[in-house]
């Protein structure tokens, strides 16, 4: 851990603004009604605060460069694979059109660990999310960075089997296929170059996924939309996401919800039934 032990602590601000430019691109992306107020559903605080590294410094997965030095915000894992492996986000005001948005991050912890495929490290960062000068969302977002795949490795994740997902036990369901067009659109709406999600080639050969992946925070943001389709925008006080499994684009996913109470359990499955994302919520 010594190594790793400065990075703790450090922080980045970043400011922005939910224009309505913004807000109309996001619903349009979801295929989302306008809401009928200036308080836009939970889940538009991943498209604020964006990645502002220039071109130049991006290396080839569309990440920003991993050097030993202390200018970026993240440390430079030596690890090569980045994945947003899940979060645990508290809401506490909706988030409004107009409202001036600032980005409080910090780098809560840093673990290496050793997985089934190889070395593993987690980079949790705390990000605070003030919009009109209130706290609205808290949010702990964990990294995971994995070592190269080897070259010739089976595609993963494994071709779906003939079992289709079964929905019985579930109270709300939906079926979604996100294809290429709606993974460009929520890159180009979170400024997220990461190759994954949109170069084929890359995608399949370097880092041996059988197809386009899915974003994390995009199928998040497809269950958060599910809950606020039973209960109403701005309805959930806590939601926690956790990813399993790859999505892929072209592929059906299906959306989940029950509960009991004020407790929601929420999950994402592929049409086999191999889990995708497990997810809770607390309605407020």
């Amino acid at each position: 851990m010594g190594r790793w032990e400065a990075w703790i602590g450090r922080e980045q601000r970043q400011a922005d603004r939910l224009d309505p430019a913004l807000a109309g691109r996001f619903l349009a992306t979801f295929d989302l009604a306008s809401p009928g107020t200036s308080a836009m559903p939970q889940g538009i605080h991943f498209c604020l605060c964006t990645p502002e590294v220039p071109t130049r410094l991006l290396g080839d997965d569309g990440h920003p460069h991993r050097q030993e030095s202390r200018v970026g915000f993240l440390p430079p894992v030596p690890l090569p694979r980045r994945m947003w492996a899940g979060s645990s986000i508290a809401f506490h005001r909706p988030i409004m059109i107009g409202d001036a948005i600032e980005r409080i991050g910090r780098i809560a912890a840093i673990a290496e660990k050793a997985g089934a495929t190889g070395s593993l490290m987690f980079v949790e960062i705390d990000h605070a999310i003030h919009a009109g000068g209130a706290l609205a969302v808290e949010e702990r977002q964990t990294l995971v960075y994995r070592e190269a795949a080897p070259s010739g490795a089976p595609l993963t994740p494994p071709e779906a089997g003939a079992r289709p997902f079964d929905d019985a036990g579930w109270d709300d369901y939906r079926a979604i296929t996100p294809d290429a067009r709606l993974l460009f659109r929520y890159s180009a709406l979170t400024f997220n170059s990461h190759r994954i999600h949109y170069d084929l080639p890359y995608a399949r050969d370097e880092e041996r996924y059988r197809g386009l992946v899915v974003h994390g925070p995009l199928t998040a943001s497809l269950l958060l939309q599910l809950a606020g389709a039973q209960f109403g925008d701005n309805r959930l006080a806590r939601f926690s996401f956790r990813g399993v499994s790859p999505a892929i684009s072209g592929e059906p996913l299906h959306l989940a919800m029950r509960g009991a109470g004020d407790s929601l359990e929420l999950a994402a499955f592929a049409g086999d039934g191999r889990q995708i994302v497990k997810a809770e919520a607390v309605l407020g």
